[in-house]
């Protein structure tokens, strides 16, 4: 938003984002896809320059889980 020149003031008022969807990226609460698109298209940039997706702890020890479980279907392990 700074490289742009746009404000949270201009996003709720001129662009129509709600100030509880600021609030939500603000905290790294989940927003729509369709949110997302839109301060793509706003701040004309790409979903990379607005999110970064970190997996916690718990996610990361599920997907290896599910993945040793492919294996083992697999006959890998």
């Amino acid at each position: 938003m700074k490289k742009r020149g746009i404000t949270k003031y201009q996003l709720i008022y001129h662009c129509g984002i709600s100030s509880n969807t600021l609030r939500r990226i603000g905290h790294g609460e989940p927003i729509s896809s369709n949110t997302l698109n839109e301060l793509c298209l706003i701040l004309n940039c790409s979903v990379q320059d607005v999110l970064q997706f970190s997996a916690t702890e718990e996610e990361s020890a599920s997907i290896n889980q599910r993945k040793e479980e492919i294996d083992i279907f697999r006959g890998l392990r």
